[in-house]
């Protein structure tokens, strides 16, 4: 379960760079765009998929009536669920404009 601590690892990775992302749409504070493309990549586009991934991998687990505690420590389990929240509350609610009829 190797692959599993490796995924989580790189999953809290994208999704400690996907809030940096965030907060770089409220306040440009890198001023180098070389530093700002990287951040945003990370976290919009590798986040958006390897963030979900790895949840999907914990429902397996689980689903499997195995231990994840195992493998994978609890805090880590707790923050990538955090940041697949985090995601699905921007992707959903931030840009969900009510249409007028």
């Amino acid at each position: 379960m190797r692959w599993l601590l490796f995924l989580s690892r790189l999953s809290f990775i994208c999704g400690f760079f996907f809030l940096l992302s965030i907060s770089l749409r409220v306040y440009n504070w890198t001023h180098d765009e070389v530093t700002t493309s990287t951040i945003i990549v990370i976290g919009y586009f590798i986040g958006l998929i390897i963030v979900p991934v790895t949840n999907i991998c914990y429902l397996a687990i689980l689903f499997t009536k195995r231990k994840l505690k195992d493998s994978v420590p609890l805090w880590l389990v707790l923050a990538n669920v955090l940041f697949l929240a985090s995601l699905a509350y921007y992707i959903f609610f931030q840009y969900d404009h009510p249409v007028a009829y």
